[in-house]
């Protein structure tokens, strides 16, 4: 469908045949930059959340990066930006690090989306109220999907009957705050 703004951009060339003038072809060249732009915000905002989850993974686990790299076959540059949501972790790393590690690899792709219907939504609710308000009383403040990343963990541990200590949290938290 046209935008409104090239409708009104285009012209007619007086032999019933549409052009497009110089602002029109603009516009729509405006409209894809914008476009990508959003589609690259997307995409930044998935990876920093993945990459959050990943990090809390890995702590989890008990190695470091470049531990984790090599057992998963990446270079350890790789794998911290991995982590720093700079870009996407292979399929097949992440395959790897399930099947070492046990690490729980819907949650990583998805946090919180991974939860299907049936699940406790309530104490879902009750874990983001009580992370918000240990977020406020600190003065803490971490990106939304860093917050995510750790109401997801946190969520998955209760689903799991593990208990979730303060130190927990607050190691959570440390790990995904810049």
């Amino acid at each position: 469908m046209e935008s409104l703004v090239l409708h009104h951009l285009t012209c007619s060339d007086g032999n019933n045949r549409n052009s497009s003038s110089f602002f029109a072809i603009f516009a729509k060249k405006y409209e894809v930059v914008n476009w990508k732009s959003k589609m690259a915000q997307k995409h930044a905002d998935l990876f920093a959340a993945m990459g959050a989850r990943l990090t809390i993974a890995r702590s989890e686990v008990g190695i470091s990066q470049a531990a984790m790299a090599e057992a998963i076959g990446v270079s350890p540059r790789a794998y911290h930006s991995y982590e720093k949501g700079q870009r996407g972790i292979p399929v097949e790393a992440l395959i790897a690090m399930g099947e070492r590690f046990e690490v729980d690899v819907p949650w990583v792709l998805l946090g919180t989306d991974a939860i299907r219907a049936g699940h406790d939504f309530n104490a879902l609710k009750e874990i983001e109220s009580s992370l918000d308000q240990h977020l406020i009383a600190e003065g803490i403040k971490i990106k939304s999907e860093k917050r995510g990343a750790i109401v997801a963990r946190w969520y998955e541990s209760h689903v799991k009957g593990r208990e979730v200590t303060d130190d927990d949290v607050h190691t959570w938290i440390e790990l995904v705050r810049e």
